[in-house]
């Protein structure tokens, strides 16, 4: 069976905060020829003090734009995408300036609701109820955006291990149906 290709983009916090990110991995790795991106290294992202402010600042002022380019410079051919936070910020953007995508699991993107072109089909929104950065129903409504709110959960639900397995579950059962 030929393996699908997985891209996995990193939320804000790249490698130095996502050690739930192998969970992911555990689950997928077998199935899925798996390509591994840290969202800073994607925005050169380079803080002197790695604090929040400094890092959403870095993202803001050039660094998602930095990501995007540097994604479509580096994925030519159809994939699957899994990306957490801002890393699903730079997928969902990416996906509208032409990457070729075959499906795209954005889990808790940041700011996308600036956003007034139709949202790819392949792209799923996942946020929790309770995340402050989710975009509303109506933002959604209008650009025919696939979104699921998970209720009882905030902004960092993709590294909750009940949220890991069931978001790895999903993207299994997509590749062992085609397999079929």
């Amino acid at each position: 069976m030929a393996e699908e290709k997985l891209v996995i983009i990193s939320d804000k916090w790249g490698s130095k905060k996502g050690l739930w990110i192998a969970s992911y991995f555990g689950y997928l790795q077998q199935y899925y020829d798996i390509v591994y991106y840290d969202c800073q290294q994607l925005g050169n992202i380079d803080v002197s003090i790695s604090s929040e402010e400094n890092i959403d600042r870095a993202f803001k002022e050039n660094g998602i734009k930095m990501a995007v380019s540097s994604l479509i410079k580096k994925e030519t051919q159809p994939a699957h995408y899994l990306a957490f936070g801002m890393g699903a910020t730079v997928i969902y953007k990416a996906s509208l300036m032409g990457l070729p995508t075959k499906t795209i699991t954005a889990i808790s993107a940041i700011g996308i609701e600036t956003e007034e072109q139709a949202a790819p089909t392949d792209v799923q929104l996942i946020y929790g109820e309770c995340d402050k950065s989710k975009p509303g129903l109506k933002w959604a409504k209008s650009v025919g955006a696939n979104l699921k709110i998970v209720p009882n959960f905030g902004h960092t639900l993709y590294s909750d291990e009940k949220i890991i397995s069931e978001i790895s579950l999903e993207l299994l059962e997509n590749v062992t149906k085609k397999a079929v």
